[in-house]
């Protein structure tokens, strides 16, 4: 499986971005597909997730009410809507998935088999 993410860029605090997370290769119905985030000198976040059957979402603190993740099936590729971003926001965000996750897993980027190559999020006035 491969994840291919993108979108990121430079925005205003308060503005939106979207980043996409296009997965191709053998997918599966069974798949939690997630985002994370890591500012420099932090650990990773989760920030939300989605699970592919269903569309069941789970989100972070820091992004619940301004974050929204979406799927689009026939495409196999999941979205990241993101409102209200503030300057703490930026960070390199990663998608990444799995199979087979059990609910209490989703939150640990270890238990995450495939990961997206990053995009550069960048929240600057």
């Amino acid at each position: 499986v491969q994840l291919q993410a993108s979108g990121g860029g430079l925005v205003q605090p308060g503005g939106s971005l979207r980043l996409s997370c296009a997965a191709s290769g053998r997918t599966s119905n069974s798949f939690q597909m997630s985002w994370f985030r890591q500012a420099p000198g932090k650990e990773r976040e989760f920030v939300g997730g989605i699970k592919w059957s269903g569309g069941h979402t789970n989100y972070g603190d820091s992004v619940k009410g301004r974050f929204t993740i979406s799927r689009d099936n026939a495409k196999n590729t999941a979205y990241l809507q993101m409102n209200s971003l503030l300057l703490e926001d930026t960070a390199v965000y990663y998608c990444a998935a799995a199979s087979g996750m059990i609910r209490s897993n989703i939150f640990n980027p270890s238990a995450y088999a495939y990961w997206g190559q990053g995009t550069l999020v960048t929240v600057s006035s």
